[in-house]
């Protein structure tokens, strides 16, 4: 807010973008993709918060930094830009699709699938159901779209994640 009143006050040329949740190479440990890849791989319980129906957008990095860029260069002054992935999961959904890539690149003992490991642990409190994102004007206005769906997105961050030392 402190940013677009500059730009209603003073003229300054400024553009904000807002996201969905984001996924791919090097993001934080403590995030569900990279958690459950790391517990799934060290043989240890994947916790997935309440039911895991928490529905999320994800958007791979690489598609918002291309979004941020576009908006930076083409996009209107005092404007605002959602970059969404139109890639709606619930948390179920993104748990069995990490543990089915595993299963297919590096295979548990026995013949076990790290989907056995998922389990259900207490929702945080105030923990939304959804977030949703309507990127339709940067789809409109500056003709963005993501380069990567959920499926390909996905499979570059388990590879990503396979590739680094001690995993």
């Amino acid at each position: 807010m402190i940013v677009r009143s500059y730009f209603h006050t003073y003229g300054m040329n400024v553009v904000t973008t807002n996201c969905s949740n984001n996924y791919g190479p090097k993001q934080n440990d403590e995030k569900l993709i990279p958690t459950i890849i790391r517990t799934a791989l060290a043989e240890k319980p994947i916790p997935i918060y309440g039911d895991g129906k928490n529905v999320r957008d994800w958007l791979y990095v690489m598609d918002h930094v291309k979004g941020i860029d576009l908006a930076f260069h083409q996009g209107r002054a005092g404007q605002t830009y959602n970059i969404g992935g139109r890639n709606e999961r619930n948390n179920n959904q993104i748990a069995k699709t990490v543990c089915a890539i595993l299963d297919q690149l590096r295979p548990r003992l026995k013949g076990k699938s790290y989907g056995e490991l998922i389990t259900y642990v207490q929702d945080r409190a105030g923990h939304d159901k959804r977030y949703a994102i309507d990127a339709s004007k940067i789809e409109s206005e500056l003709f963005w779209k993501a380069d990567e769906n959920f499926d390909t997105g996905i499979m570059k961050t388990v590879k990503w994640y396979l590739s680094k030392p001690n995993s």
